[in-house]
This record gives structure tokens, sequence and C-alpha cells, in this order.
């Protein structure tokens, strides 16, 4: 198989491409994830991966032949309002205490870039998912563990925040932040075989 680019710096979406065996080096790409208010919100993480799969090509030497980029962006939806990755303990407090008893968005964009054709190609994979009522020690007691650090919605679906999320209703791994049957569906697209 042929090496890809990953442009993200994110350990469990590299978990997952080792997983399915698919040779990749990390370049993390360096750009402004600011946004106009007037784009519709869930289409902000195709945006943005497209601009990290920009921002890669851009990086790289002229001459240098490019054979595949990833770009993935995750981002979680609650009550129209985008929540990112907490700035601080308090933050992560907030956003749990928001999403304790609830259910929202967490919606996750993947870009393939080949090289071959010179052309992108994109899916977007969208989970809702449903936090059981929380108390506000158990909030504690999660934040508390530091799993909120660099994590959108300042929680990690894959490790403590599981002993409160009731039910998830679409793609486990989209949620951790790479939808594998999207991620195999787009390579099969782009004639990109992990079956060797």
């Amino acid at each position: 198989m042929e090496p890809i680019i990953l442009a993200s710096s994110s350990p469990r979406r590299q978990e997952i491409l080792k997983m399915l065996k698919i040779p990749f080096r990390v370049i993390m790409p360096n750009i402004d994830e600011s946004f106009s208010p007037i784009v519709d919100k869930k289409e902000i993480p195709e945006l943005l991966a497209r601009e990290k799969v920009l921002a890669v090509i851009h990086s790289l030497p002229s001459e240098q032949e490019i054979p595949w980029i990833l770009g993935a962006d995750t981002i979680i939806l609650f009550n129209n309002e985008i929540y990112g990755k907490p700035e601080s303990q308090e933050q992560a407090f907030d956003f749990i205490k928001k999403f304790q008893g609830t259910t929202h968005s967490v919606i996750t964009s993947i870009v393939l870039y080949n090289g071959r054709k010179h052309q992108t190609s994109s899916k977007t994979n969208i989970t809702e998912v449903t936090f059981a009522p929380m108390t506000d020690e158990e909030i504690q007691w999660y934040v508390d563990s530091g799993e909120w650090h660099g994590a959108a919605g300042g929680y990690r679906i894959q490790s403590l925040a599981s002993c409160f999320i009731e039910k998830i209703s679409g793609s486990y791994s989209g949620v951790i932040g790479l939808p594998i049957f999207e991620l195999y569906d787009i390579l099969k697209e782009q004639g990109y075989s992990i079956l060797d």
C-alpha cells in the first residue's frame, strides 16, 4: 500500500490508520480554524478538513510527488452552538454539564486528496450521542481525570466518558474522529485498496 499523509496530529486518527494497516506519516497543517458566522455550522468540519489538506499540499516542495493526503475535522453541535476543545477545566465542566441528560451531534468530515487525479473527495458522518443525567460530583470526577484536554466537547467516548454515555446513534469511530466506514468507502472510490 502507498503511504498516506495524515494532515492531523490526532493520536486517535493515527490509531485507526494503524489498525487498518494503512502506512502513513503525519504532517500537522497550520490553518486558521475561525470561520464566518454565515457558514452553515454542519459544513464547518468539511471546510476545515479541506483547509488542512490544502495547507499540507502548499507546505511540500513543488517538485515532490504527492500521492495521498487525508484530512479530517470533528465538531460537536448542540443547540446550534459549536463546542470545540475546552480551554480550561472550568469550561470542560460547563460543556459536560450542558451535555448531561441530553443528545448532541458529533460531525466528522474526511477529505482525501488523490495526487494522481489532482482532486479531492469528501464524506461526512453525523452521529448522535446521548449522555445520561449526571450529578455535579460525577462531572467533576470526569473532568478531574484530565481526559478533556484536546478533546472536542471535552470528552473522549473511548475512555472514562463511556461511563456516562447512554447511547450513540451512528458511528462510534466517527465520534473518535475518523469514521472507518466512510474512510474505507472514500479510499475504495479512489482506487486505494487496503485489502492488499
